[in-house]
């Protein structure tokens, strides 16, 4: 389906190739001061031709606002918002017509549907992932207004590239408590928070680009300050919930939550959050396996996941396939794409993450009602 979330809800619309992609957002709380603005900054991190590691379709992908605002306030309302397409090619899909791509969802579609879009990945394309980021903005803003949440993602691997998620890593834990959008940034164009590691990656994707190739990556992201208490038991589980979003994400092959499968290594008299009492009179965890979840619920420590991405499937070499009648051919792809796609997935990753705990913090206030309350 194209909706995603209960209260805080996001419906995304648009094929890589149509005339714009977008969204409706319901469940913006009002009140709230909303501009174009303060959604621009996301979908411009996302949007293609940022660098030589990206695809070269120029897009400005600047974001319309068409309702649920006025004079810069959220009216409760549903939010529309709209992005044009400008840079569309579907002649150079034409190919597609006959053989399926390799690793696409052209055949899955087709045998879904019945039809298929013509052009591009119609819906199964990243270019989906505008409304999401538009969405998440929104969400995001709502977070760290009410409770200072903050959501930063980061490239933490390309291919077989690395920088250390041991999750018992003081380094590592220094990183997620400290690392901010500015400084992803600002390690173009990869976005790995390391210099040495995002060197060897940008030298990687490079080298495959060259030999019209790809190579798939990690990004790890983190989530602070988010409340204690967000998560519903037993099936909608905050790990589960983040799961889902994250696999929803184009090219997703894979989630890991806290210690994920290097906790598998070690006994649980290691693995084990042992508790202290802060300043406060709070709980907290002296040690963070668990991610800042336990029992599916937050627990007031940061929420740390990597998502796996793989090698974008489009590439420009010659392939062996076969038509959809079944007869052998070869294909070589035209089009514009990504030799990786992690640099760019990096606000996708943190919208969905502002729309789940969005979501989460929403259905946690439900239960605040008292009887008696309302006449």
């Amino acid at each position: 389906m194209s909706s995603f979330g209960t209260i805080f809800k996001v419906t995304t619309y648009g094929e890589s190739h149509c005339k714009s992609v977008g969204c409706i957002v319901d469940g913006v709380p009002p009140n709230m001061s909303l501009e174009e603005a303060d959604i621009q900054p996301q979908l411009t991190r996302r949007r293609p031709g940022q660098s030589k590691l990206s695809t070269p379709r120029n897009e400005k992908d600047k974001v319309e606002i068409q309702s649920g605002t006025e004079f810069g306030k959220t009216l409760g309302t549903p939010i529309a918002m709209i992005v044009r397409n400008e840079d569309h090619r579907p002649k150079d899909y034409s190919e597609t017509d006959v053989f399926p791509r390799p690793s696409h969802a052209d055949y899955t579609y087709l045998k879904k549907y019945g039809v298929k879009a013509s052009s591009g990945g119609g819906r199964s394309s990243a270019r989906e992932t505008i409304g999401r980021v538009a969405a998440g903005a929104i969400a995001e803003k709502f977070l760290a207004q009410s409770h200072g949440v903050e959501i930063v993602a980061f490239v933490s691997g390309v291919g077989t590239i690395s920088i250390d998620r041991d999750p018992r890593s003081a380094e590592f834990q220094k990183l997620l408590s400290t690392i901010t959008r500015e400084q992803v940034d600002s390690f173009e164009p990869i976005r790995c928070p390391d210099s040495t590691v995002s060197q060897k990656m940008t030298d990687l994707v490079t080298q495959l680009r060259d030999s019209q190739d790809s190579i798939g990556g990690v990004v790890t992201c983190v989530i602070r300050n988010l409340p204690i208490g967000l998560g519903e038991p037993a099936f909608d589980k905050l790990e589960a919930m983040l799961a889902h979003a994250m696999l929803s994400i184009p090219a997703t092959k894979g989630f890991e939550i806290g210690s994920g499968f290097e906790g598998t290594k070690i006994p649980g008299s290691q693995h084990n959050d042992p508790f202290y009492a802060k300043a406060d009179g709070a709980l907290g965890t002296t040690t963070n396996n668990s991610g800042g979840i336990q029992g599916g619920i937050s627990n007031g420590e940061p929420v740390y996941f990597s998502v796996a991405f793989k090698p974008p499937a489009t590439i420009s070499q010659s392939q062996s396939t076969a038509s959809y009648e079944g007869e052998d051919g070869v294909l070589k792809a035209r089009g514009r794409h990504d030799p990786n796609v992690v640099p760019r997935a990096i606000p996708i990753v943190e919208a969905m993450a502002a729309l789940v705990c969005a979501d989460a913090l929403l259905i946690q206030k439900s239960r605040e009602y008292t009887f008696g309350q309302l006449s």
